[in-house]
């Protein structure tokens, strides 16, 4: 049994890991500042992860195996608990990242690009330089919430990969799907009511492929990750990439509709996950250490069955 702390976990799959860990038997508590309660049988530490001195208050003495860090997006929160956490406090430190951090489109001019196998293949777990991306804070400045997004997330995951005060785990997730209403993104659900109401999806003239996971998975993998003894970064993601065409066709499958497209100019905003350049994980460190990913043909239909059965259940006036 290990004791496990959980910052976040309230909302989507973070409150199916922190179940997972407590039905596998581990000891573990979730700490938030207070506005959702914890499941049955987790315990509870309310503080803002953003006040040092009422982080340090809340946790007392306590030490954790393993600390798992599901809302951390910024250099300034990544700071705060690496002062916090290190010196023995925790054990093992897994930070929730995601796979926006390779996105060509939010890094800053002059990066090096992430390896990959091909120019257009899956990238490979990459390292994030803390000279571009470390505070303090480079002449560039992310524009748009995506950009503004990515760059906190390679900014917080510098401050852990500069000089480790303690084993880290950063896993870079590829995009979350299923779950219906628990996904407060609405990414899948767009797809299922503009097809099923029978509007265009708007998507670049040739789409690249991009990852997806479950979000039964990705706990799973966070749960696998916190009970690891690696380190650096991870790749999350089931197999088989789609892209946008794709996706939605399964979704168009699954509702006995079919789908239509308007391709939209260059430089124009598309339906989400409709990607004009390569941007697809690569899943070959976590397989290679033994996890065992599905295969994304494997749980789209079950979750694209779900987002529309319950947009449809809202559709349904009161008796």
């Amino acid at each position: 049994m290990k004791e496990i702390l959980v910052i976040g976990g309230s909302r989507y799959f973070g409150r199916n890991l922190v179940t997972l860990l407590r039905d596998e038997g581990h000891a573990v508590t979730v700490l938030n500042r207070g506005s959702a309660a914890p499941p049955p049988g987790v315990g509870h530490l309310a503080a803002d992860r953003d006040d040092e001195g009422a982080l340090r208050a809340a946790l007392g003495t306590r030490t954790f195996d393993v600390v798992l860090d599901q809302v951390c997006y910024t250099a300034a929160q990544a700071g705060t608990a690496r002062r916090v956490f290190s010196g023995g406090r925790a054990g093992r430190y897994v930070m929730t990242s995601t796979m926006e951090v390779y996105d060509p489109a939010t890094l800053p001019p002059g990066s090096p690009v992430p390896p990959a196998g091909t120019d257009s293949g899956p990238v490979a777990e990459g390292r994030i330089d803390p000279v571009r991306t470390g505070p303090p804070a480079g002449p560039w400045r992310p524009e748009g919430a995506a950009a503004r997004y990515a760059e906190g997330k390679r900014r917080a995951e510098a401050v852990f990969l500069r000089e480790p005060a303690l084993p880290y785990v950063s896993v870079r997730s590829a995009h979350v799907l299923g779950g219906g209403a628990q996904d407060f993104t609405g990414r899948l659900a767009h797809y299922v009511e503009r097809i099923a109401a029978g509007l265009p999806v708007d998507v670049h003239e040739d789409p690249y492929a991009t990852s997806f996971i479950h979000h039964r998975e990705i706990a799973r993998f966070l749960a696998w990750a916190a009970l690891g003894t690696f380190t650096g970064p991870v790749n999350a993601a089931s197999h088989g990439p789609l892209t946008v065409t794709a996706l939605a066709d399964s979704v168009a499958a699954g509702l006995g509709r079919p789908a239509r497209y308007r391709v939209v100019g260059a430089g124009r905003e598309a339906s989400p996950f409709s990607f004009d350049r390569a941007y697809a994980l690569d899943n070959g460190r976590a397989t290679g250490l033994g996890f065992s990913f599905a295969h994304t043909r494997d749980w789209l239909p079950g979750a694209i069955e779900e987002t529309a059965g319950e947009l449809a259940a809202r559709t349904v006036p009161a008796p």
